[in-house]
Formats: structure tokens, sequence, C-alpha cells
């Protein structure tokens, strides 16, 4: 028993997930390609990268809590 690797399910579920947040991923994608020439450093994508791993976050809770039971 002592010699068994541990794994996180969360991680593979997070995995799995990411291919039903396609359309956030690439809204992410989009605004880091505008604002890559940014230099003032005003411009950030954090409200879409947010958005993704939310959406992300919602698809494993749906399956993970089930594991953990």
């Amino acid at each position: 028993m002592a010699d068994e690797e541990v794994s996180d399910p969360k991680a593979l579920l997070e995995e799995h997930s990411k291919a039903k947040c396609v359309s956030q991923w690439y809204e992410y994608q989009k605004c880091v390609k505008r604002i890559e020439n940014d230099e003032t450093g005003h411009k950030h994508c954090t409200g879409q990268y947010f958005d993704y791993w939310k959406c992300v976050d919602k698809n494993v809770a749906e399956k993970l809590f089930d594991l953990l039971k």
C-alpha cells in the first residue's frame, strides 16, 4: 500500500473539462493577441482568464465530488 502512487482526480478531470470551455479559451487568446503590443502595462486579460477557469472548475465540480464520496 505504501508503494502506491496517489493521483489527484481533479487534475485529470481538468484536462477533460478544458475541451468544454473552448469558447472561453478563444476569448482569452483573442484578448492576449489584442494586447500583446501594449507597452503601458495597463491592459490585461484577467477577466477572460478567470472566465475560462470558472468554466473548467464548474465542469470539474460536477464530477469531482461524485468521485470523492
